[in-house]
């Protein structure tokens, strides 16, 4: 009958604990099983955690990921006064749908007037962006500049409006 008296482990399963350093007679002495030299055949000698012997590391070797400011940039379509002075009529309504159908860029969503060239036609402008240089020239010739509220800008407002609707909601119901 099997009992706590007499409980024993399964035979072969129990070694004899390695004593190393107790000389010759013990199967390992000499150097101990550390090998004849090397880094770790002597006292202190040991290697960092995560060290490959040299080869790059795994966690050198894998993809990093994490915030990036790269998602949020701007990135406008732009097109010169000197184009829209070629492919637009004096007083002409200049937006960036216009734009697009005279293929002078390829879409409306963020579009920049730069100032390359010279505008002699009074032209109404309506852009996301004007450098400085454009819209005085377009108003020096007599136009007009008008600027759109960019895809960022239009969000910050819908967040605005927004916010204070919920603020005059709870002020209401008090």
């Amino acid at each position: 009958m099997v009992g706590l008296n007499n409980l024993k482990p399964k035979y072969g399963s129990v070694h004899k604990r390695k004593r190393l350093g107790t000389g010759q007679g013990s199967g390992h002495g000499q150097t101990s099983t550390r090998g004849q030299k090397g880094q770790g055949s002597t006292s202190g000698g040991t290697k960092r955690n995560g060290f490959e012997g040299g080869q790059m590391p795994l966690l050198r070797r894998i993809p990093k990921s994490g915030f990036n400011n790269a998602q949020f940039r701007q990135v406008y379509e732009w097109v010169n006064i000197s184009s829209l002075e070629k492919n637009f009529s004096a007083g002409a309504e200049v937006t960036p749908e216009a734009m697009v159908k005279c293929r002078l860029v390829k879409h409306a969503d963020l579009v920049k007037v730069l100032g390359n060239g010279e505008v002699t036609k009074a032209l109404n402008v309506t852009a996301h962006s004007f450098s400085k240089g454009a819209a005085e020239k377009i108003a020096k010739a007599g136009g007009k500049t008008t600027v759109l509220a960019g895809a960022k800008a239009a969000k910050q407002a819908e967040v605005t409006a927004q916010a204070a609707a919920k603020k005059k909601a709870k002020t209401d119901k008090k």
